[in-house]
């Protein structure tokens, strides 16, 4: 089944101008594919990797992944000549590189849904405003830039992206936003270390990753996809609450621990990703 943008966990970046990897990409099984025009693709061949971007989105024709394509930046020569040749396209949704209300500002009144991939300190400040535009579908952190231009050192724990992670999950939630896309796992042949800052990031309430390599894709919808278990827990809350309320209570026990209406949205929310995954 292809996912919404609104379901979505993988999101798996491949270069603009390699053909083979597009191609591949697509018929996988990512949620999205993301075809970057951007930092994967040399100046000299922008134009290349448009041209073939706009006809993978046209080969897609709503099949198999969701085609997101990262513009290069609006105010560029190059970011202007991508949303003029996509502006026609059935693209599922645009990604915008370094994002900030005045770079967002640069996109079109009727453009494909946006991912705006936070990876600035400018845009960090501004995520709620950045989620509040209607035309935002989803946050996304860029860990490499934002780490780059905050001079953080990277941890085995990742601890050094905690605040931009929590930061882009408060103002998701107060914007009415899904929940943001976690950065990317520059390891890309250490499925335990994904799994386990895939781990983390759910915790800290993100929604899904992005990948750079297909091999992450399986780790990342494991972590992102609620389990057997925590599908049985949430049924089990939902019907202890069902009989306290028929009983005139609103809070119950299931498990051996106090359950009210906060766990329970919590429980529809894993039974509706448990659905549509």
């Amino acid at each position: 089944m292809r996912q919404s943008l609104s379901n979505a966990r993988s999101l798996l970046f491949v270069p603009g101008d390699d053909a083979y990897k597009v191609d591949k990409a697509l018929n996988g099984a990512a949620d999205a594919v993301v075809i970057d025009l951007e930092d994967a693709v040399l100046r000299e061949r922008k134009d290349q990797a448009r041209t073939l971007a706009v006809d993978a989105v046209g080969a897609a024709r709503g099949l198999g992944p969701l085609v997101v394509v990262r513009i290069n930046a609006p105010d560029s020569r190059w970011g202007a000549a991508d949303l003029a040749d996509l502006a026609n396209t059935q693209v599922d949704a645009l990604m915008l590189p370094k994002a900030t209300p005045e770079a967002l500002a640069l996109m079109p009144a009727d453009s494909a849904p946006v991912i705006a991939l936070v990876e600035t300190a400018a845009g960090l400040r501004s995520a709620y405003e950045i989620a509040r535009d209607p035309r935002v579908a989803a946050l996304a952190l860029g860990g490499a830039d934002l780490g780059a231009e905050l001079g953080l050192e990277p941890l085995a724990d990742g601890a050094e992206l905690m605040y931009a992670r929590s930061r882009l999950v408060v103002d998701a939630a107060a914007a009415g936003s899904r929940r943001p896309f976690d950065a990317v796992h520059l390891a890309a042949t250490d499925p335990g270390a994904l799994r386990a800052e895939a781990v983390r990031a759910r915790a800290l309430g993100m929604g899904g990753k992005l990948c750079i390599h297909p091999a992450q894709v399986s780790v990342v919808h494991e972590v992102f996809t609620p389990s057997k278990a925590e599908v049985e827990r949430a049924r089990r809350v939902l019907a202890a609450l069902d009989e306290a309320a028929a009983g005139g209570a609103a809070v119950a026990v299931a498990d051996g621990r106090l359950v009210d209406e906060p766990v329970a949205r919590q429980a529809r929310m894993t039974l509706r990703l448990a659905a549509v995954h």
